[in-house]
């Protein structure tokens, strides 16, 4: 690790990912700039890895991952990180970063001042360069805010909005509030298919596949042991996964050894 927390990749037998589906190569080099012999392997699977520091970010491209969701504080479910931990991975990095906004823990229905900074750290990921933000609201009825999530899709463009997993919380039967979502330009669903993990959730889940445009985005407990056999029961193109790891300091961080495995169980 270098003096800005940022690792030193000369150190890494690292995998290196490309921007067509899941395009892997594992490289042996002398550096950073050596890339030395490649080989490919293909999957139509994209997987996303749930980052809670620029150290876990390290860790998950280490392991192969092209793509995260960045926040902080996961044991409350995650916050909206901040504008330097955004900045690295999306230019020192070179990560396609997906940011959680979220400005606080507890439900997902926010008062006039928290829509505001809302719309304030939208509009900074933006700038940042952020790939996508993810968002969830629901009213005080525990139904998804049409009108709140419409004017969020409106002023995140050009970059992707992925409804979360505020989701597996509303009321609604889940295709109504998928087509609520959809209706509102969301590009994609984060959802355990309303369940404690995707694998219980996994019949919910492949219902939703497939019946709008909205990606779906299988989370929660997924694992390279039991990936393969979710995506057999889902028909879902696309994972997130956390591999996180204890460190003896107490730290929880992404473990560079389960994205390499959790990315692996999903070649075809």
């Amino acid at each position: 690790m270098t003096p800005n927390g940022i690792a030193d990749y000369k150190q890494i037998n690292s995998i290196l990912f490309f921007p067509s589906s899941t395009l892997v190569g594992e490289w042996q080099g002398n550096g950073w700039g050596d890339v030395g012999k490649v080989s490919y392997l293909c999957s139509m699977i994209d997987v996303e890895i749930c980052c809670n520091s620029v150290a876990s970010a390290v860790a998950a491209r280490a392991g192969g991952a092209r793509r995260i969701e960045l926040c902080r504080d996961l044991e409350c479910g995650g916050l909206t990180p901040s504008d330097e931990d955004i900045a690295r991975c999306v230019h020192d990095l070179g990560l396609r970063t997906h940011v959680l906004v979220r400005p606080r823990a507890g439900d997902f229905c926010y008062s006039d001042a928290e829509i505001i900074e809302i719309e304030e750290s939208l509009m900074r990921c933006r700038t940042l360069g952020a790939a996508a933000v993810v968002v969830g609201f629901l009213t005080k009825d525990r139904f998804v805010d049409e009108e709140l999530t419409r004017h969020i899709v409106r002023l995140a463009a050009p970059m992707e909005v992925t409804f979360h997993r505020a989701f597996d919380e509303a009321r609604q039967e889940p295709l109504e509030a998928l087509h609520a979502i959809a209706r509102c330009g969301c590009h994609r669903l984060l959802t355990s298919g309303q369940a404690p993990t995707a694998l219980e959730g996994a019949e919910v889940i492949r219902r939703l596949v497939g019946t709008t445009p909205v990606k779906i985005l299988a989370g929660s407990g997924i694992t390279s042991g039991n990936v393969r056999r979710l995506l057999q029961l889902t028909g879902v193109s696309e994972v997130h996964g956390s591999c996180k790891e204890t460190l003896p300091d107490g730290t929880v961080q992404t473990d560079p050894m389960q994205v390499k495995e959790l990315i692996h169980n999903t070649l075809i």
